[in-house]
């Protein structure tokens, strides 16, 4: 028989699946532990007009679809009004069949509009009118949608010159109870070779008030910011490395090419591995010892579009898997932290999955009886949060480390629409484990499965994470 579409039972692939998602994944709160949410906006509790500004502003994973479909940039990233952006949305979602993002785009009309109807050419008038009909309601502003939604944390992602003032307002504010917490992403640091590195360097040294014309007072003031963003309530920190380097070097060799570079010097790559090596993990020092969780985001190849990146900058839809080897840089990276007993609790991401085999067994040189997955081999990101994605990233961790203890999913995400990615998550989790029970691989016992669906879903990440949550069970 074939299946309603996108019903109750949607992705849930028998009736085990069926019970585990309904009664223990459903319901679960949210921890987004990483995402690139606008903490000025939740504290503003910001509006929008129509649907276009909360759908297609900003979001490139639309762009990047509508281009492939041959839309016109000026209905994408252009001038044209609100209105015929979001119809050319809706004349490309019947296109996008098997992309997740066709998923998607139903998930969310029907978790925050109630609208079941398929968006397409015909249809997309009257959702047009239906959705901002919703959208001028004094209970659709972005802390409705994150309340709505059954978030308990959200991490933001700040760069270390960040004043997060607006982190600041929102504690105060009795009002809003999800705890909106920075994320300290030092990049702008780290890439010492990108044009702005010397600039950006000046900025640390003006808001820190640490001179930054040494490597010394560079990581003094790295150190201090740390501070800074623990003291405002920040426990997570996050890399994007997309290229994986690491050298054994000495603190003298990465402070001649700080300042090298600083000078206004071109650094050959075996200088800037040094330099990225001692700083890495300098950081990674700084991040255990105030028990911080310290996340890497490798193998993302961006920009690739020169003349696009020229018109419309980064993130704008242009980025690719890269495929550069990550093994032995990383386990050296991670063992030279491991050697001094100052690992802090990692997650590893990679956007190329045929690393998935190679960061599930390296989690596993590293992990600690002492931290349940000390060590966490992150779920599927960005290219790969797909349904065979997500399931291909789950199904390697279950074949080489312990499955029961994966922290499970985040947004990663600029859209405050985007936490039915959640369930999207939730649902497939719970399809492979009834598949494993169909198949006579694991035991029937709904108390055992019901656990781990929970644990993944919210309980492991309560636990990971020093958010301050209630965790007991």
């Amino acid at each position: 028989m074939v299946k309603k579409f996108m019903d109750d039972n949607f992705l849930l692939s028998n009736d085990i699946a069926e019970d585990l998602f309904h009664n223990y994944a459903k319901n679960m709160p949210i921890i987004d532990y990483h995402c690139h949410l606008s903490p000025k906006e939740i504290y503003m509790n910001k509006r929008y007009s129509n649907i276009t500004e909360v759908w297609l502003y900003g979001d490139h994973y639309k762009w990047r679809a509508m281009r492939a479909a041959g839309v016109d940039e000026s209905l994408i990233t252009g001038d044209a009004n609100d209105y015929d952006r979001f119809m050319a949305w809706a004349e490309t979602v019947p296109k996008l069949i098997g992309n997740p993002l066709y998923n998607w785009t139903h998930l969310e009309l029907q978790r925050y509009f109630g609208i079941n109807e398929i968006l397409n050419k015909e249809s997309g008038p009257s959702i047009w009118k239906k959705v901002n009909k919703l959208l001028i309601r004094d209970d659709f502003g972005v802390r409705d949608l994150i309340n709505r939604s059954n978030v308990q944390v959200v991490c933001t992602t700040d760069d270390p010159i960040d004043d997060l003032s607006f982190h600041q307002m929102l504690v105060e504010d009795d009002e809003f109870s999800v705890k909106v917490l920075p994320g300290f992403r030092p990049d702008k640091a780290i890439e010492i070779n990108q044009d702005g590195f010397i600039d950006y360097v000046d900025l640390l040294e003006k808001v820190t008030s640490h001179s930054t014309k040494t490597y010394d007072g560079f990581l003094r003031a790295l150190r201090s910011r740390i501070d800074y963003f623990h003291q405002n309530g920040c426990r997570v920190s996050d890399h994007a490395l997309n290229t994986m380097m690491f050298t054994e070097t000495t603190k003298e060799n990465a402070s001649n090419y700080y300042e090298k570079a600083i000078s206004g010097q071109k650094i050959s790559l075996k200088e800037e591995s040094d330099f990225k090596s001692f700083t890495l993990v300098f950081l990674g020092e700084q991040y255990a010892e105030k028990e911080w969780v310290m996340q890497y985001h490798i193998n993302a190849l961006r920009n690739n579009n020169s003349r696009m990146y020229n018109y419309l900058g980064p993130d704008t839809g242009y980025d690719a898997m890269n495929d550069e080897v990550i093994s032995k840089p990383l386990v050296n990276l991670l063992n030279e932290l491991e050697k001094k007993d100052r690992l802090p609790k990692t997650i590893l991401y990679s956007l190329n999955p045929n690393d998935n085999p190679v960061i599930a067994s390296i989690i596993g040189s590293f992990q600690s009886g002492r931290v349940p997955g000390k060590l966490q081999f992150g779920t599927a990101w960005w290219f790969n949060d797909t349904k065979s994605g997500m399931i291909k990233q789950m199904q390697t961790l279950a074949d080489i480390g312990v499955f029961s203890q994966f922290i499970g999913m985040l947004t990663d995400s600029r859209s405050f629409l985007s936490y039915p990615r959640h369930e999207y998550f939730r649902r497939l989790v719970c399809s492979l484990v009834g598949e494993w029970v169909y198949n006579g691989e694991v035991p029937y016992d709904l108390k055992l499965l019901g656990k781990i669906i929970q644990d993944i879903s919210y309980y492991n990440a309560a636990r990971y994470f020093d958010f301050g949550l209630i965790s007991d069970e």
